[in-house]
């Protein structure tokens, strides 16, 4: 087939897409960013809006690292000692010192035997996922999880696998009762933090479930959980999902790109089960990894959160999460509950939700709505993050834009 002819397949496909609502468009270009000043916090610019400056309410960077001093001069220094990329995949001669550092470090603050390091935490899922299941193996996956776990089970090609309604434990159990003798070894896979609601699974309460049926299965229950949305953003320390359930993933995988502010996904586990993963994962084996300098630059991150100044910032994020779901809740819109910087508009119309986000970006802010068919009807939403580099004059800026809003 030439170019020619799959250029016209693609572009029906894309104008297809378009009228479906499904199509993202154009994506915004960042080319600089303004400085805090006046109690607001950084204005990003985008290219062909140069008279503008943006509230950026749609990062996952919660703890605003990617610019702190300490992390930009690790990422400097270890560029200038070890060059900017690794020049080889991890088991040729890729494996550098800060690789080695943070993944110990990573390990530690987890309170686990080791940890690996991936180029992302969707290719620590995709590489993790199936390097454990065959086909005697079961997988229960939450209805809400990311992509990475709905495609790594897809990798898989799982003969079992089995979904339930987002946080129905009850539905989790049955699956397990049901599927007594059926399968060797069971995996259930969750999202820690739900990147779309900021809710979060019951770790302590799956635990319980599967400690109550582990006999029913030759091979164990797993529980293997992404954390990517909670970790740094959630509990007093930052410790995600974990922490405030007080329970323990058997593999927890998360990021590096989020709220430490670099690049990167990382895994944590037993000894043996990370030693097994780095034979057998090929998105670990056969990708880069991220960067010396990059490396460096999370280690660095990772210390500022295990800290004093870390703490101080998860509590300003917390502080101003729980002001901006009272600002929404005082205006008439509707959110979930929570201590999270996820903060959804629940506005559940395709029309309202395209206006709000238009509104909100002809008022200088950037907000990011998710329509039909992307999630359910009524589900349709408007995902904004707080981040720590926001202000308490951003948030009251956000609410009062909000209140012009005709709805």
């Amino acid at each position: 087939m030439t170019l020619a002819k799959l250029d016209t397949q693609l572009r029906d496909r894309l104008s297809a897409m378009q009228a479906k609502g499904i199509s993202k468009g154009k994506e915004k270009i960042i080319t600089g960013f303004k400085p805090a000043e006046n109690s607001l916090g950084p204005r990003v610019l985008l290219q062909n809006y140069p008279d503008r400056t943006f509230l950026r309410m749609n990062a996952n960077a919660y703890l605003g690292l990617s610019n702190h001093p300490a992390v930009i001069a690790a990422e400097s220094k270890a560029a200038e000692t070890f060059g900017a990329g690794p020049g080889a995949v991890r088991f040729i001669s890729g494996t550098y010192q800060p690789h080695i550092d943070l993944e110990n470090r990573l390990a530690e603050f987890h309170d686990r035997h080791s940890a690996m390091l991936f180029s992302a935490a969707y290719a620590a899922m995709i590489g993790i996922l199936p390097a454990l299941i065959d086909e005697d193996t079961l997988v229960v996956s939450d209805a809400l999880n990311h992509n990475c776990i709905i495609n790594a089970i897809r990798l898989a090609k799982t003969a079992r696998k089995a979904v339930y309604p987002h946080l129905d434990l009850a539905e989790l159990e049955r699956i397990l009762i049901d599927n007594k003798g059926q399968a060797e070894r069971v995996i259930i896979v969750t999202d820690g933090v739900f990147s779309m609601r900021g809710d979060h699974a019951q770790l302590d309460k799956i635990d319980a479930i599967r400690r109550k049926h582990e006999t029913d299965y030759k091979q164990g229950i797993l529980t293997v959980v992404d954390d990517s949305h909670g970790i740094g953003a959630l509990g007093s320390s930052g410790r995600g999902t974990e922490e405030i359930t007080a329970s323990q993933a058997d593999i927890l995988i998360a990021t590096l790109g989020k709220a430490l502010g670099v690049n990167g996904g990382y895994a944590v586990s037993s000894r043996t089960v990370i030693d097994y993963l780095r034979e057998t994962s090929a998105s670990y084996i056969y990708s880069n990894p991220i960067t010396p300098p990059e490396a460096a630059a999370a280690l660095a991150a990772l210390n500022i959160l295990d800290s004093t100044e870390g703490k101080d910032l998860l509590n300003h994020i917390k502080t101003l999460a729980l002001r901006l779901r009272n600002g929404l809740t005082g205006l008439g819109f509707e959110t979930l509950p929570g201590a999270h910087p996820i903060v959804p508009i629940l506005v559940r119309n395709t029309d309202k939700t395209t206006a709000l986000v238009e509104h909100c970006f002809e008022h200088d802010i950037l907000v990011t709505g998710l329509n039909y068919p992307v999630v359910a009807k009524g589900e349709q939403e408007i995902r904004l993050q707080i981040s720590a580099t926001h202000t308490e004059k951003d948030i009251y800026y956000f609410l009062d834009v909000l209140s012009q809003f005709k709805h």
